[in-house]
């Protein structure tokens, strides 16, 4: 198997950013979901509720972020260095969040809501489960990677009527070679390059990967499908929490090692 594509997602449910290297931090890619938009309130918004947010696209710069989105002039913002405000995600528990208030006027003008952009420094970091005492993540919804086969995927497409991409997954890893549909299921160990991760679980997946990422409309899919021939636990799974365990960097066309 090798590495076939990276993704970061600089700012949280923001456009996929393909890369050809990344860095692996223990809390995940490094510049991956670092920042994220939050009501007055500081509960996270997403493109679940709001999907013109997959409009953004967010770059990372020496100095913190470039925003753009069609219509609008970019935005550089420095990254903040005062923990000044507090955000959560789904029902959390409140973390330390650094407010980047410079993108207020700009979110508020392409998104038409106002929002505020956060950024996670290391006191806003989330602990893990009981099972990773050790593990932290910043802006992900679960654990601070995830990885999904093109094998899988093939099979996904081959039982639906139309298609779909494996960026309706927003995975940070996509890996191609696999022997068989969904073996990622039962992965424990994983090595590319010089990362290594353990295998946590299956994702349950959400309505948001039935947002066209382009149009902003929904559909049933690939839910509805993912229902017929992977639901069990009330949920639909595709695709793999990972755990990092060894930090280091890994690149498109890396081998993939299973352990």
């Amino acid at each position: 198997m090798r590495l076939a594509g990276i993704n970061l997602h600089p700012v949280k449910s923001t456009a996929i950013r393909p890369v050809e290297r990344a860095y692996v931090e223990r809390t995940g890619l490094r510049g991956d979901r670092a920042w994220m938009l939050v009501y007055d309130d500081g509960e996270a918004v997403t493109a679940r509720e709001l999907p013109s947010l997959f409009g953004i696209r967010a770059d990372l710069t020496e100095g913190g972020l470039r925003l753009e989105a069609d219509g609008h002039d970019p935005l550089e913002v420095t990254t903040p260095t005062r923990a000044d405000a507090e955000a959560t995600m789904f029902g959390r528990p409140r973390r330390p969040a650094r407010s980047a208030s410079e993108a207020d006027a700009w979110i508020a003008d392409v998104t038409g809501r106002r929002l505020r952009l956060v950024h996670c420094g290391p006191e806003g970091l989330r602990p893990l489960s009981e099972r990773y005492p050790d593990g932290s993540a910043r802006y992900q919804d679960s654990s601070p990677v995830s990885i999904a086969s093109m094998t899988s995927v093939t099979r996904l497409n081959e039982w639906m009527s139309e298609p779909l991409p494996v960026q309706r997954f927003r995975a940070n890893l996509v890996v191609e070679g696999a022997a068989a549909p969904f073996e990622e299921d039962g992965w424990t160990s994983v090595r590319i390059g010089d990362a290594v991760f353990t295998g946590v679980d299956p994702i349950d997946r959400c309505v948001m990967t039935t947002i066209d990422p382009v149009t902003h409309r929904k559909g049933k899919d690939p839910i509805r499908t993912l229902a017929r021939h992977r639901r069990w636990d009330g949920k639909v799974w595709f695709a793999l929490h990972l755990v990092p365990t060894v930090e280091g960097e890994v690149a498109v066309g890396d081998a993939v090692h299973l352990g």
